[in-house]
């Protein structure tokens, strides 16, 4: 099937999002937000709340998460020797020991190898810096592994349309309730799934709705924009995830039964959609979900409102065509839903 060129440009992807409706705090209760449906194959969209969707689910759909946790990565620093002040952000850890870090740091052009930086609450805590890299990237060498130090002294990442400083609130509930509790290792949350509460979990586990999960590290990627104006020649970061044998064997039941593998958020999707033939274990995936992708494991989506010409956005489209997506967009701006990370959420069946 050939591909019209405008679907490939990124200007195809765009449209008005007055700033009124880009949420900075998450809905008052997790399973409160609103809900759009969109329904492919009747081409039309209903208007719930999350809450509503356990009526719709099955005992033969399938709900995929992303299970991984949030890192406390962002830490405020400071040069041992002047006292200027240095914000990092911990994106992975590059050695095992989980001494040796990648951040992202600024001011960079001020910055160093060899260079000591501290924590101003507790100046014995010294971060050295091994070498600074292109495009406001550093090598940190941490006095204890990365996710120690974050616990200790670390806050919550927000997003970067998010103006503010993170409080309590945000330690919360920009964490999904299942996030794993033995690592963390996002810079940002799979906001899919900051939707669904304890309670909404346990009575979509009592519909007997099977559940299953993914882990992948949400890198600082996510948010960062397509600079070039046909997405063919765009180029993703790669972003580390796991994919469980156990995962794996449910997904194939699903299929196997005629159910749905619904995939919670974009984070998933690209990790089932990265296989050819789905395989167990380890690995690194940078594939650009766009308009002529061939779905081979995701059959519905469960997402948020994403930013006008981003590759989340892309993805979306392909998944439900972009003339639909748009359409949808249009009328939940009309609608006054809730955009980005704390927003509102789209259901695409």
């Amino acid at each position: 099937m050939s591909i019209p060129d405008d679907e490939h440009s990124l200007g195809a992807y765009d449209f008005h999002l007055p700033p009124s409706l880009i949420a900075d705090r998450p809905a008052d209760v997790r399973h409160r937000s609103r809900l759009m449906i969109v329904d492919r194959s009747a081409d039309d969209i209903a208007h719930r709340h999350f809450e509503d969707l356990v009526d719709e689910l099955t005992s033969r759909d399938l709900l995929v998460f992303n299970d991984s946790r949030v890192l406390a990565a962002r830490l405020h620093l400071a040069k041992k020797d002047t006292g200027g002040k240095v914000e990092a952000l911990l994106v992975e850890a590059s050695d095992e020991s989980g001494l040796l870090w990648r951040a992202m740091a600024r001011p960079q052009r001020s910055l160093s190898s060899g260079m000591s930086l501290v924590v101003p609450s507790d100046p014995s805590v010294v971060v050295t810096i091994e070498s600074v890299e292109k495009d406001g990237f550093v090598i940190l060498r941490l006095p204890v592994p990365g996710q120690q130090l974050s616990e200790r002294f670390g806050s919550v990442p927000l997003p970067p349309y998010i103006d503010r400083e993170p409080d309590e609130l945000d330690a919360d509930r920009y964490q999904t309730v299942y996030a794993r509790r033995d690592r963390a290792g996002s810079v940002a949350a799979p906001t899919a799934g900051l939707h669904f509460s304890q309670d909404l979990l346990q009575r979509i586990d009592a519909r007997g709705v099977p559940r299953a999960h993914v882990t992948l590290d949400v890198g600082p990627g996510t948010f960062l924009p397509i600079k070039v104006s046909d997405m063919r020649e765009h180029t993703m970061h790669a972003e580390r995830f796991d994919l469980p044998a156990a995962t794996i064997s449910a997904i194939r039941e699903t299929k196997a039964s005629g159910g749905r593998v619904i995939a919670v958020g974009t984070t998933t999707t690209r990790v089932l959609e990265s296989f050819e033939d789905l395989t167990p274990g380890p690995g690194t995936t940078s594939l650009f979900i766009r308009v002529g992708h061939r779905f081979r494991w995701v059959d519905s989506l469960i997402t948020n409102f994403h930013l006008p010409k981003s590759t989340l956005l892309v993805l979306v489209s392909a998944l439900a065509g972009q003339e639909r997506i748009l359409r949808a967009y249009r009328e939940a701006v009309h609608r006054g839903y809730r955009f980005y990370s704390y927003g509102d959420a789209m259901w695409i069946r």
